[in-house]
């Protein structure tokens, strides 16, 4: 297992997240699934997170991410519906016609770590193949 740190912690908090739009609307096509990874690569960056796996299904997102414990899978959360709400709504207007917000206010989460990780990795990755 391999362990990140920063000034006060040695860590590894790898979380997998699913979240939804507003009415799980199947929204996130033609060109709104590529711009939204872009947009969650960059917040991955910024905040010093590293995305493990990501797939953008045509009513739901799974993002597999490590995510500094002080920085907080919240926080992180909160930072890509934000941005990707208001960049995406911005470039593609039809996403302003069709829902009052783009995301739910709600989310699932799951730590996960060990063995199971490459299952939940590969889960993510075969979501388009089923």
């Amino acid at each position: 297992m391999e362990y990140k740190s920063n000034r006060n912690v040695v860590y590894s908090c790898k979380y997998h997240v699913v979240w939804t739009p507003k009415f799980r609307r199947p929204v996130l096509v033609e060109g709104v699934d590529v711009r939204l990874k872009e947009i969650l690569c960059d917040v991955a960056a910024e905040t010093y997170s590293d995305v493990l796996g990501m797939e953008i299904m045509p009513d739901h997102v799974h993002l597999l991410v490590e995510v500094d414990p002080q920085f907080g899978i919240h926080k992180f959360v909160k930072l890509c519906k934000g941005r990707s709400s208001r960049l995406l709504r911005q470039e593609f207007p039809r996403l302003r016609s069709r829902l009052p917000t783009l995301w739910t206010n709600s989310y699932f989460v799951s730590t996960v770590g060990g063995s199971p990780l490459a299952v939940v990795k590969q889960y993510i990755e075969n979501q388009k193949r089923v």
